[in-house]
């Protein structure tokens, strides 16, 4: 790195589809997460984004140039670029600065996939003749883009795949018109050709299998049904406030789960089978939707959660919504301390607050406290100093059952 001649690109920290999700806050969270990570061991900020699995799409765009950073790798599918090549530099649409570079994954298949097949026709790949293939080459910049299995995994050191990247640079070089940049170089130098447009419904592209879209993560009911039980958990996750329960949730939106649920035959289904440590897809899902549950149930217990979530107004009609929500006792307690006083008035007068214990909680015993309340006269901050002690003394007091109930297994 202290040469100059290499660039770290950032990513999400658990190399998860969440920039899949609706709501981007997850997404944002685990790209500053990976940023931080690299800033504290390498000491570089990156400036330059590569997505998991290079998942792109307009929404992405817009995400990645809001938190400054200069660009963003993509796959250079027909789909999106028709007629054009993706050996220039584009514009994100309706983004200002931000720059897309794409990856030529024919040339990258050349070394990734290709190298080591004998009954392709170009075999044995040289680097003179992978060289000479660049140099013949059209565009501005050539993005060779294959991952680092390539060499010595996929193909193994005795099928000269080592020999071939020592021997790539001196050739590439031989070529007066040909030399090596990183991405932010790249950009630097050469101006937009044009905009790209990828929309979020149904436009997603990354860089897996034939159809080059999201299908390798999102293509069946099964990857859907982990996909759904995982996202309908965030809320309680971040309620929660625990640095385990949501470690452990992050874990669990690693691409690689989904990936090993693929379903499709062919070229692509072998290479998703050859990644799995699973027999089958459906034993994928089985053990990936087990756990789920399993850890669902625990984080449940750890926050006494709510069938429905309690939503704050400060009076009668959607624009009198406060934006606060509580799925969890835990969360109520943290939404009483901060929420507008008008608010708690509000739901106190009406009995919203034992209602919702009663029902949704399914708790009795805190409902009649919150009842009592309800008829009193408290009003501004000492209602909700009284609603906050009662509800914390019955946190406290779940919460040890919980623990001790816990210890019996």
């Amino acid at each position: 790195a202290e040469t100059g001649c290499v660039e770290f690109l950032n990513q999400t920290y658990y190399h998860s589809v969440s920039s899949l999700y609706p709501d981007k806050s997850e997404f944002i969270e685990q790209v500053k997460l990976h940023q931080q990570t690299m800033q504290s061991l390498l000491g570089c900020v990156p400036v330059f984004f590569e997505n998991t699995e290079l998942l792109y799409n307009n929404a992405i765009a817009h995400v990645i140039e809001a938190l400054g950073y200069k660009g963003i790798f993509m796959e250079g599918v027909e789909k999106v670029l028709g007629e054009k090549s993706p050996n220039y530099v584009y514009a994100a649409k309706d983004c200002k600065n931000l720059r897309v570079l794409m990856r030529n994954y024919k040339l990258t298949d050349d070394i990734g996939f290709r190298f080591s097949a004998r009954w392709w026709s170009e075999w044995p790949l040289t680097a003179d003749k992978y060289a000479q293939w660049l140099a013949n080459t059209q565009g501005y910049c050539i993005n060779i883009f294959p991952d680092y299995e390539t060499f010595g995994e996929h193909h193994w050191p005795e099928t000269g795949i080592h020999s071939f990247l020592r021997h790539l640079p001196e050739e590439i070089l031989k070529w007066e018109h040909l030399n090596m940049a990183t991405p932010t170089e790249v950009v630097s130098k050469y101006l937009p050709v044009g905009e790209i447009d990828v929309p979020e419904a149904k436009g997603t592209v990354s860089w897996a299998d034939l159809e080059r879209d999201s299908s390798g993560w999102l293509g069946n009911a099964m990857q859907w049904a982990y996909y759904t039980s995982l996202r309908r958990l965030e809320p309680l996750v971040k309620e929660a406030e625990d640095e385990e329960l949501l470690r452990l949730w992050r874990y669990f939106q690693t691409s690689d789960h989904l990936y090993y649920m693929y379903t499709a035959g062919g070229a692509p289904g072998e290479v998703h089978s050859y990644f799995s440590p699973f027999q089958s897809p459906m034993d994928a899902f089985v053990a990936a939707h087990t756990l789920i549950f399993d850890f669902e149930n625990r984080l449940r217990l750890a926050t006494l959660t709510a069938n429905e979530p309690f939503l704050f107004y400060t009076n009668v009609g959607e624009e009198n919504y406060t934006g606060v929500m509580a799925w969890t006792l835990k969360g109520f307690i943290k939404a009483l301390e901060t929420v507008d006083v008008k608010a708690v008035e509000f739901h106190n007068m009406r009995g919203d607050f034992s209602s919702w214990v009663q029902y949704s909680l399914q708790d009795n015993g805190l409902a009649e406290q919150l009842k009592a309340i309800s008829v009193s006269k408290l009003r501004g901050e000492k209602l909700r100093k009284a609603l906050i002690s009662v509800v914390q003394k019955r946190f406290r007091n779940l919460s040890q059952q919980v623990q001790d109930a816990v210890k019996l297994f």
